[in-house]
């Protein structure tokens, strides 16, 4: 689904004794390019693949690496994160269509991956029967690409799927057909050029396809904004336009959602902005507008009624739903001026929906209920509405790991801070659970402990985080501490197992902490939207209350936490480095925004503005001349060393940010570590390798600063 039309692009969204002598500033400081505007003189670094540029991510790379690479440490702690990421103990997830578990599985022997199948049956009985449809090991070698699998849309027949390839990660992709009978791309067949296109099925001759049409069609953000339906046979260019939204607004995107009963309704969204959009049914020959409120997601298609979650108050027929209802539209009266609406269920200020789906007999509902995981099931008796809750774990968290309105099954997934997934099956109409597998640990958990704590923020809100520790840990201010957070986006951070934190950090003598921050959808719409444009101050209070808190109690002290974030969670970074330096002695900015003046300016950043507020607009201008790490970097004594990473092939949020912030440092003297993966897209890792190499730095350096 895409949430609010749009979370799909979200989002989402990570020296020896750590002296400032083993990791000193360049020798020489990029020079200013004499032809910028002096209030920015490191515009040159935003051309991505600019030879000046590259051979100043060069200059970083090489100056950094050894810092941490020649670290006893490095070597052992990358040997364990290579276990990890090439672990075949796994659970194999994926999505469930005409009887098969479709599921894309990377190893040690699978580097870029394999996308196969088994049946849905030999699955759920934990003997599943591979059948490998797509090797793209094989792929990018004999097609001399570097491929990186980027997703699968198959027809309604289930006969035939696009397939969407990225150059190196980039969120641009080239779509083609792939033949699931012959297992071969099918000659003749439909190709999207690279693109960042949305694209999905109509019928098995027929495409709804928004792309790069020609100068004019993208919008401000980078994204079509013209929707047409692509025939079989014809050329690309002749495609019918259908749906046409604006150069202001984010996207269009195409959806088709499937009923119980095999019939199937086309979506058309029309992102306005961010988390706004115009939601319309097409039919094959009109487009015809749902009524609801634009902050609205809906998730799927049940008994001819469009399952919707509100992310706004609606007023409508004379009543009015709360923010973050679950409710049912019949389609019959869905564009119609007062539709039937139908109310499934409705959260409390502490609880929150995180995940719908849908299977032949109910609707599951995934969420939380102050942060922790609970799964209820509505059912449709006699035009009314019945839920339940099924019975699993009372914490940590659980994720729908695959459903279908086909198919009496679905697979749910449970998981905590220190307990491993273990897949279970929902049986009997969903009613019923059993465990299908369990992963063994990949750490030894029996020494930790999960606590949860909340602080008062600097308005009164209780805001809630994680500590995960060991059972003997001391509270003498002394114990060396990872917090992290993101705090955008409505995303929710979750009590998740990570082998990588396990063997990582908590083993190597870490405490780690997660705040649930506002921004983020733990308590659903109204958490994030506390947080939003000119009311984000709370956000970087909320996490400051978390700093302190965990000072207060003894657990750590400003010379043993370091902080973690990256994306929006490397825009917190560079705000509370700003705000707050004195907290902390360790910062790692991952893949972050960080000139929040030029943003909207860069790769997808004009879709944000519903977010962080319009560099264009002079009131929320103002603010962010406040807000923005970038312009506001007046380190002082206090600055700890920072270490910062991107991707040259981040295609999301443009590596110049973290490249600027960098240079801007090493102009002021600030020593610092930087590492640009030239490959990877916006989650920085290309590959399994990839991967297990970043989080080995990562620790590595938290290792020196906060250990050591």
């Amino acid at each position: 689904m895409i949430r609010s039309g749009l979370a799909v692009l979200a989002l989402a969204v990570l020296a020896a004794c750590a002296s400032t002598d083993t990791a000193q500033a360049p020798a020489t400081a990029p020079q200013a390019e004499t032809a910028a505007p002096a209030a920015d003189p490191y515009l040159w670094l935003e051309d991505v693949e600019g030879e000046r540029a590259l051979a100043w991510v060069h200059q970083q790379n090489d100056r950094s690496l050894p810092v941490l690479q020649s670290d006893p440490r490095y070597a052992r702690l990358e040997a364990a994160a290579l276990e990890v990421s090439q672990s075949r103990e796994r659970l194999a997830l994926g999505a469930i269509q005409g009887g098969y578990l479709y599921n894309f599985w990377q190893d040690q022997e699978h580097v870029r991956g394999i996308w196969r199948r088994s049946p849905l049956d030999a699955y759920a009985r934990n003997a599943p029967r591979w059948e490998t449809l797509i090797d793209m090991d094989a792929l990018a070698a004999s097609e001399n690409a570097n491929w990186v699998w980027h997703g699968a849309d198959c027809d309604p027949s289930g006969a035939r799927c696009m397939i969407a390839l990225s150059n190196g990660g980039l969120d641009a992709a080239t779509q083609r057909e792939f033949d699931l009978t012959t297992k071969r791309f099918v000659e003749g067949g439909f190709v999207v050029p690279e693109a960042k296109a949305n694209v999905t099925w109509f019928d098995r001759d027929t495409l709804m396809i928004a792309t790069d049409w020609g100068e004019g069609s993208l919008t401000e953000s980078g994204y079509p904004f013209i929707l047409k339906v692509w025939r079989r046979g014809t050329p690309l260019s002749s495609a019918t336009e259908i749906a046409r939204g604006r150069p202001t607004d984010v996207l269009i995107a195409p959806a088709n959602l499937e009923d119980v009963d095999g019939t199937h309704v086309a979506i058309v969204y029309q992102g306005e902005t961010f988390f706004e959009t115009v939601l319309s049914i097409y039919d094959g020959t009109s487009v015809r507008r749902i009524t609801l409120p634009r902050k609205a997601t809906i998730q799927g298609l049940f008994h001819q009624r469009l399952i919707v979650t509100l992310e706004q108050e609606w007023s409508i027929g004379g009543r009015t739903i709360p923010n973050g209802t679950l409710i049912a539209l019949p389609v019959a009266s869905a564009t119609s001026a007062t539709p039937a609406v139908e109310i499934l269920f409705t959260p409390s200020p502490r609880q929150s929906i995180e995940n719908v789906a849908l299977t032949a007999d109910a609707v599951l509902v995934s969420g939380f209920d102050n942060v922790r995981g609970t799964l209820q099931r509505f059912e449709l008796r006699n035009n009314a509405w019945q839920g339940s809750r099924i019975d699993l774990p009372p914490s940590g968290v659980i994720s729908i790991a695959g459903a279908s309105t086909r198919d009496h099954r679905a697979f749910v997934v449970f998981e905590d801070f220190l307990t491993p997934p273990t897949l279970y099956s929902l049986e009997s109409r969903a009613t019923r659970v059993r465990p299908v597998r369990s992963l063994p640990a990949q750490f030894d958990a029996s020494p930790y402990v999960v606590e949860q704590f909340q602080v008062a923020s600097r308005d009164g809100t209780q805001v809630p985080y994680f500590v995960v520790h060991r059972r003997d840990m001391q509270l003498n201010g002394q114990n060396p501490t990872l917090l992290y957070a993101y705090g955008g986006f409505q995303l929710s951070q979750t009590p998740s197992y990570s082998p990588y934190i396990g063997r990582l950090w908590l083993d190597q003598g870490g405490v780690y902490v997660l705040a649930n921050i506002r921004g983020g959808g733990e308590f659903g719409p109204a958490w994030h939207d506390a947080g939003l444009k000119l009311r984000r101050q709370v956000i970087y209070d909320d996490f400051y209350a978390v700093e302190r808190d965990l000072v207060t109690r003894n657990i750590t002290s400003p010379r043993r936490l370091g902080i973690s974030g990256r994306s929006n969670g490397g825009l917190l970074m560079g705000v509370m480095l700003n705000q707050h330096p004195e907290m902390v002695h360790a910062a790692v900015i991952g893949s972050p925004l960080l000139d929040m003046l030029r943003y909207d300016q860069l790769l997808a950043g004009a879709s944000w503005v519903d977010e962080y507020g319009s560099p264009q607009v002079p009131e929320e201008r103002a603010w962010l001349e406040q807000l923005t790490p970038y312009q506001n970097l007046h380190p002082g004594p206090d600055f700890p060393l920072v270490f910062i990473y991107t991707s040259t092939k981040d295609d999301r949020v443009h590596p110049g940010h973290a490249r600027k912030y960098a240079a801007r440092l090493a102009e002021l003297g600030v020593p610092f570590l930087y590492y640009e993966n030239t490959d990877g897209g916006h989650q920085a890792t290309a590959n399994l390798r990839e991967a297990a190499r970043r989080r080995a730095l990562e620790y590595t350096y938290l290792s020196q600063r906060l250990i050591d």
